[in-house]
Formats: structure tokens, sequence, C-alpha cells
């Protein structure tokens, strides 16, 4: 949007009337993004469709006007190559100095990391499923190819076309042709009117680049945020999480004063840690399924993107700097929106097996008595030390039966999931219902409410008091999903 801005300002016949209102503008373009988003995810997509198309023709012609002029007037390509030699006349420093500016080309790759985080919205075919989605695939294939193609060719040819056609003195800050290189040639070799058409579509196309950004983040955060306890549930809707992230926007736009060099120190850094990290994750792939010569390539591609992430940082610590505070305010947040929801459910759903079933409907018509039970040895001697205890504790009647419920912490980070209960005879006599979830008070919350509701009976549960500083228990708990079980599993069912 502040690209946008740029060249709407930096054009001939606005300079006067629009030069000192870059962020007022900025800000305008930005709200004018969200309000589609507003209208609907369709109609955004289908402004992208008209956008791109328009904006990749007027491309075509001022691309193919450059190297038609690279052609028919060879001295362009002499002056270049004789003012090269002049100032390097080693080819390998050359290479050495062309190395080192290479990083600079990392925001010719803006919007292709977005364009992979839509990818999620590619349909498939319909006998496609969750364990083989071989249409989905197929149709990302196409769609990182084309992107990728385009993206390579465009970027190759400009970068011609620009360097040979447009003086160096040109390219320095202030100059015509600083960050609008193309617009300088569309105005140059096709005139006026043309160069103002240009100006429109690429003033268009900047201001909804963020259309494929926010794409991508109203996909993806509601998936996984609400996962991780760092979303309310709000954040699974649309509309409320485009007004976020236009806020946000704002926010970024009145901290940078809307100017786009100071952002593209940052943005060029997010691209390229999210492309670097993507790589080095598909060369383990490649590694872990033994395909060396994938392997070998994709890790030479890792290597590249590594040295210029690294360069980046170098030069612009910027993006770093911001990305800390972003992590930082971000973790913050997450913490403490996990604090004020520990007490909630949590369990998505829950699903019994055949014995599990077998084991509830059998004592429907009774009392329904369950000992909860941190799992050791699982031995003989476990669950009859245990049983006696309990039945003692609580003066349970000797001819009552009892279940045992045991829960496995397998990724205490995940706020919410659902969960199967397997249900086991063990030792020829001891029922016992075991459970995976991320919290151990909220999946007996859970098991229990369920149990009531299918039976129509209020079943009990009994617990060994934990001993030990109820400040820690609690952390244990808020951490790792332990600790003090007996009144949090309380708490969560009083809550429920």
């Amino acid at each position: 949007a502040a690209d946008a801005t740029a060249h709407m300002v930096e054009n001939p016949h606005l300079t006067s009337t629009l030069h000192g209102h870059e962020v007022l503008i900025t800000l305008i373009l930005i709200a004018l993004l969200g309000g589609v988003f507003l209208k609907g995810f369709s109609e955004a997509i289908g402004v992208a469709v008209v956008l791109v198309s328009t904006y990749l023709a007027l491309n075509v012609v001022v691309v193919a006007v450059g190297l038609w002029n690279v052609f028919t007037e060879p001295q362009v390509v002499t002056d270049w190559t004789s003012a090269l030699t002049a100032e390097h006349g080693n080819v390998f420093m050359m290479i050495a100095i062309a190395l080192v500016v290479f990083p600079k080309l990392a925001l010719g790759l803006s919007g292709f990391e977005t364009g992979v985080a839509v990818m999620p919205h590619v349909q498939g075919d319909p006998s496609d499923t969750e364990e083989k989605p071989a249409g989905r695939i197929r149709g990302a294939k196409k769609l990182l190819t084309t992107a990728a193609v385009i993206m390579s060719v465009f970027l190759i040819c400009s970068s011609l076309v620009t360097t040979l056609l447009i003086p160096a003195a040109k390219f320095q800050p202030g100059g015509e042709a600083n960050g609008r290189a193309l617009a300088y040639l569309a105005h140059e070799y096709l005139g006026s009117a043309f160069g103002t058409v240009y100006d429109v579509s690429t003033i268009c196309i900047l201001w909804f680049a963020g259309a494929s950004a926010m794409a991508g983040l109203l996909n993806l955060m509601p998936r996984y945020l609400p996962r991780y306890g760092k979303a309310l549930h709000w954040a699974r809707a649309l509309r409320p999480m485009v007004i976020v992230f236009t806020l946000i926007a704002f926010l970024v736009t009145w901290l940078f004063n809307a100017d786009v060099d100071a952002q593209g120190g940052a943005y060029a850094t997010g691209v390229l840690v999210l492309i670097t990290s993507a790589a080095v994750a598909v060369t383990i792939a490649a590694r872990r399924a033994g395909e060396r010569g994938w392997t070998i390539g994709f890790g030479i591609i890792s290597a590249v993107f590594i040295y210029t992430t690294a360069i980046n940082v170098a030069e612009r610590p910027d993006g770093v700097k911001i990305g800390a505070c972003f992590i930082g305010g971000i973790m913050a947040l997450s913490l403490l929106s996990r604090l004020a929801r520990v007490f909630e459910l949590r369990v998505t759903h829950i699903e019994f097996d055949d014995m599990a079933e077998r084991f509830i409907r059998d004592t429907a018509n009774r009392t329904i008595r369950f000992i909860a039970n941190e799992p050791d040895s699982r031995d003989l001697e476990e669950y009859r030390q245990k049983k006696a205890q309990i039945r003692a504790d609580n003066d349970i009647p000797a001819e009552d039966d009892v279940m045992f419920v045991e829960v496995t912490v397998l990724d205490a980070s995940e706020f919410e999931s659902g969960m199967r209960v397997r249900g086991e005879v063990l030792h020829g006599r001891y029922r016992v219902l075991t459970l995976e979830s991320s919290s151990i008070p909220n999946a007996l919350a859970a098991l229990l409410l369920h149990v009531r509701d299918e039976t129509g009976q209020r079943p009990h549960i009994y617990f060994e008091w934990t001993e030990g500083n109820p400040m820690a228990n609690f952390f244990r708990f808020f951490l790792f999903g332990q600790g003090e079980v007996a009144p949090v599993t309380r708490e969560v069912i009083r809550e429920a």
C-alpha cells in the first residue's frame, strides 16, 4: 500500500497535489482493501483476477518494448559492458560483487510467499481424501510452477531492460526511476498516456497485493491459533479478523511513516525467513525419503537462501528487530489468553471405541464410579493397591463396581483437540479407560460430562490428593497439563 502511494505521488501529473500526504493516502488504501474483504472472500479473488491480468499484460508491453530497444540500439549494451569492465576488470571480481548485491533481488520474490500461504484454498478432485489429496497436490504444483515461471521471466527481463536503458543516476534516492523503473520506461518509450495507464495499473496491483497476504492470514490464523489457546472463538470468523489485520496495518503504516524504503528491509527479511525455512524443510523431507538427487538440489537452493537471508539481515537489521517485537507480543498475548481460558473444557469432540462403549453401557443402570489413576508400571499390584486405597478413603461399598481412568499427556502446548477413549481389561479383572489429551483435568471433565449426557446418570470420580505447593501445582497444570488434578477437574466441570 505504501508502494502504491509512492507511485501515485511520484506520477508527474499528481506530485504537486499529493506530495506530503503519503501516510493518509496509504491508510485510505489499506481501509479500501479491508473493505473489499469485509464484502466477501470470493469478491476479493474476483477483483484480484482482473487486476493481475491487466497488470501482466501491460508489463509484457513495457518489457517487450524495452527488449526491442536493447536489440535495436546495440550501443547501450556496449556502454554497459564498457562501464562494467572499467570498474571491475577481473571477471571473478564481477561475480563476487554480483553475489554481494544478489540479495537485493529478494524483494522480487514478494508475493510468492503469500501465494504459498493460500495453497489450502486449492480445491482438488472430488475423489480426494485427507490422507491422499492427489488433486490438491497436483493443483498446488500448477499454482507454484505458474507463479515461479511468471516471476522468474519478468524479474530477469525487467532487470535486464532497466539496467541497460536507464542511466544509473536515475536509480539514486530522489531519482525518477527509484522504486519505479518500469514505470519510468513506460513514460519514456510509450508516452505519457500509456505511462499514466501503467501507473494506475501499478497502483492498483500494489494496493491489492495485500490481498494475498490477507487471504493467507485469514486461512492460517483460525486454523492454528485456537489450537494453542492463542485466539478466542470469534477469531474463526472472517470479518472480525479482517478488522484486526487492517488495524495492525494502520499501526505499521503510522510507525514507518508510510516509507517504502524503511519497510522494505523488514518485508524482505520476512519473505526470506519464510522461504528459507521452507527450503530447509523440503531438503530434510527429501533426505528422509532417501532421494539423493532432490536432497542435493534442494540443499543448494537452501544454501543460496540462507546466504541471502544472512546478508539481508546484516545490511538491514530492522526486519529482525520488528520480527522480535511481533514474536514477543504474540507470546505475551498468547500466555495471557491461555491463562484467561485455562479452565475451559478444551476438548472439541470425544470418540469411544467398542470396548469403552461396552463398559459405559454395562454400568449405565447403576452408580458409575471412576478412579483417576496416573499410569506407572500398570502391573497387578498397582491396580490392586489403588483400588483398595480409594475404597478405604471414600467408604465405597465392596459390592460397587469401579473403573480406572488413565490420561496420557501427549503435547501440553496444544490448547484444544479431540479425544479418543479406549477400553481394555488388564490382568483379567480391572477395566481401564485410557485417554490421550493435552491436559489431564480437562480430559477427565470432558469424559465425565460425556458419560452423564450419554447415560443420564451422574458419574462419580475419585482422586488421590496431590501433595505440594498449590501455586507450583497450578503452574504444572498451566504449562504441562498436570499438577493439582482434583480441584482443577471440578473447576473445569463447573465452568462447562
